[in-house]
């Protein structure tokens, strides 16, 4: 639990520096590599299906063996082994990454510069930013900051409390996967479809767990967790992947908006239900409060962990 809080306070303060070479850029560029070769030697959608499949087994257990044979050679000196423990799993959390990339879009749009916000916006979502109204990029950050409080928060803890750095960066490198090739377009549909399915299998626990935090939280947004509660009950299947709505209508509720709707991907336009009730517009203020809220609800893991541990 030592290991797991530092991990999660160090993220706070330092997040991804630019300069640092991020261990998930390796896993993108290995997973870059693999789409190559499997588009260059697959002849069949079947074949490219397949491929997809082995891109999963590969990069899952790069992902996990690699720490899992460090954190083995490092055992006996304790010590250096809790130091690259911390380490690692603070690798695979988020929070203080989304809030930087989330608020220079938020800062953008307070200047009123909607072309670098929809720049701004592109470096974290995988839509076609570059005809999106101001209300639909405050929709977009605040669906992207909603996901990836489980995504990129909540999920890794989990995995790191459960069997700590290697499990953590397991998942890192599976959801690394999905938003490199789980798009359901006719680009990735074949090579993405094992990518995509094993990210909503490691997923279906976190984000239903991070939707109920993030109801319990939302009185800190002045929202009402039974309200929130209600929306995110009712709203939790109305989007594509069965995790998704779970964090994004939960977010809706607490701050009393609408989200989802059509987006635009590599091209192809895709429909989305809507999710929450529109009690008030979407401003970029909504942004920072979605932020608030991913802090909190990261908070409460921390807490509701510590309890479990010390029962157990």
């Amino acid at each position: 639990m030592i290991d797991l809080l530092a991990a999660v306070v160090l993220d706070w303060i330092f997040g991804d520096p630019g300069w640092f070479p991020h261990p998930v850029i390796y896993i993108g560029k290995l997973i870059s590599c693999l789409e190559k070769k499997g588009r260059k030697i697959c002849k069949t959608n079947g074949s490219l299906k397949a491929f997809g499949g082995l891109i999963v087994l590969t990069v899952g257990a790069v992902s996990f063996i690699a720490p899992f044979v460090l954190l083995v050679i490092l055992r006996r000196h304790l010590i250096l082994y809790n130091l690259v423990n911390t380490f690692i799993i603070c690798t695979t959390i988020s929070a203080k990454c989304l809030s930087v990339e989330a608020k220079k879009v938020y800062f953008a749009l307070k200047e009123k510069n909607i072309e670098k916000a929809r720049l701004k916006l592109s470096y974290i979502v995988g839509r076609d930013t570059s005809n999106l109204s101001s209300g639909d990029i405050i929709r977009a950050d605040v669906e992207t900051v909603a996901e990836n409080t489980s995504d990129g928060v909540i999920a890794p803890l989990i995995y790191a409390a459960v069997f700590g750095a290697p499990l953590a960066m397991l998942y890192k490198g599976i959801n690394t996967m999905d938003s490199m090739l789980g798009y359901m377009n006719e680009r990735y549909r074949y090579i993405g479809f094992f990518p995509a399915k094993i990210d909503d299998v490691f997923n279906f626990v976190p984000a239903r767990i991070t939707g109920v935090l993030m109801c319990i939280m939302s009185f800190t947004v002045r929202g009402n967790p039974v309200k929130t509660f209600k929306i995110m009950i009712r709203d939790r299947r109305n989007h594509k992947s069965p995790n998704c709505a779970y964090p994004e209508s939960a977010a809706a509720g607490a701050l009393g908006v609408q989200l989802g709707g059509t987006n635009i991907y590599f091209g192809e336009e895709v429909y989305k239900p809507t999710i929450g009730d529109k009690l008030v517009e979407l401003n970029f203020e909504h942004i920072k409060y979605c932020i608030d809220l991913m802090y909190f609800t990261e908070v409460l893991m921390m807490i509701l962990m510590a309890l479990v541990i010390q029962a157990v």
